[in-house]
């Protein structure tokens, strides 16, 4: 059913349920899963320092991230495809999944409270409108 999986991770504990929930999906149906971790830098940085330093950080925490991710991937006998990319989380990751031709994708649910989902909206509800695929959130 599924070839292609695609797991939006930005290391919080709803992310980390729906990497399970992918690493299952990509065991059973035997499909290629990518991992996509989206490095978000400032809107209006004040100086290159503050872009690198943003960086930096980005790096040293999916670096972290991807480690976990990909041991508990070998626990699963599954190969996972680990991506970092910068720029704007629901931009980037629905990009990707365009052009990776993505079966599936799987996030995780982020909870805030209903004012701030009705003033700001939130990064999972704009990827289940936006993604160019199915769309699996994991609670």
């Amino acid at each position: 059913m599924f070839e292609r999986i695609l797991h939006a991770n930005d290391g919080s504990e709803g992310a980390m349920k729906a990497l399970g929930a992918a690493l299952d999906l990509a065991r059973r149906h035997h499909a290629e899963l990518h991992m996509i971790c989206v490095e978000e830098l400032p809107s209006f940085p004040a100086t290159m320092d503050e872009v690198r330093e943003e960086r930096m950080e980005a790096q040293h925490r999916f670096t972290q991230v991807i480690a976990r991710a990909e041991a508990l991937a070998k626990g699963q006998r599954v190969r996972l495809h680990a991506h970092v990319l910068a720029g704007h989380p629901v931009r980037v990751i629905t990009e990707f999944a365009r052009e990776q031709r993505t079966d599936l994708l799987v996030t995780g649910f982020m909870g805030h409270s209903a004012l701030y989902n009705r003033v700001i909206g939130s990064t999972t509800d704009r990827l289940v409108d936006l993604a160019p695929c199915s769309v699996l959130v994991v609670k």
